[in-house]
């Protein structure tokens, strides 16, 4: 497990008002948070195919990326971002919605498969590598396979929204651990039960 500190957040989604609600911008959602808690503001770039915004977080720089190719493309955006400011795999963290996880919570981990999701899928393919971080929002699964695909692309209700919501205020809570390599305290953070 790598304990090198992250300088690159990757939200992965789509983009667009069509899809700017749906479950499966959970990762905007969260790229987006941090942005705004930290007076940090995206902008487009071409040679980069998303939006990119930089911040600082006790000192340390951090770049955030909105891939704008749509998710089955994410990889394109992001290795775009890692080469040109020559960012290994194990300073990347990717923030995406997971079906396995229940809304409110988040996984951190490192390394691992893509599970059948196609923006991890791509983005492993486009990094040649999968030993990067993962921040897995859970956005809670319909129950049965052939309704994951519109489920995604729909909205969440207000109480799961609230609830993924929550989510991103324990990320927040850990970023400057996340940022400076603290992997293991952040994990313990992020993965403790919730008091009853």
């Amino acid at each position: 497990m790598s304990t090198e500190g992250i300088s690159l957040i990757v939200g992965l989604g789509n983009p667009g008002r069509d899809y700017e609600e749906t479950r499966h911008n959970a990762g905007f959602w969260c790229v987006e948070r941090i942005a705004e808690m930290h007076g940090g503001r995206f902008h487009p770039e071409s040679k980069f195919f998303g939006e990119l915004c930089r911040v600082s977080i006790h000192g340390q720089d951090l770049r955030l990326l909105k891939p704008t190719t749509f998710m089955n493309h994410s990889g394109r955006s992001l290795a775009a971002v890692a080469r040109y400011f020559n960012i290994p795999p194990a300073q990347i963290l990717l923030a995406y919605d997971e079906l396995d996880l229940p809304p409110g919570q988040m996984r951190l981990k490192f390394g691992g498969g893509h599970a059948g999701h196609n923006g991890m899928r791509d983005s492993i393919q486009a990094l040649g590598s999968r030993d990067f971080w993962r921040l897995r929002i859970g956005i809670g699964h319909p129950g049965h396979k052939e309704q994951v695909v519109g489920y995604v692309l729909s909205r969440p209700s207000r109480a799961d929204r609230e609830a993924i919501e929550h989510s991103y205020d324990q990320s927040l809570a850990v970023l400057n651990e996340i940022v400076t390599g603290r992997m293991q305290r952040a994990m313990n953070h992020l993965h403790r039960k919730p008091e009853p």
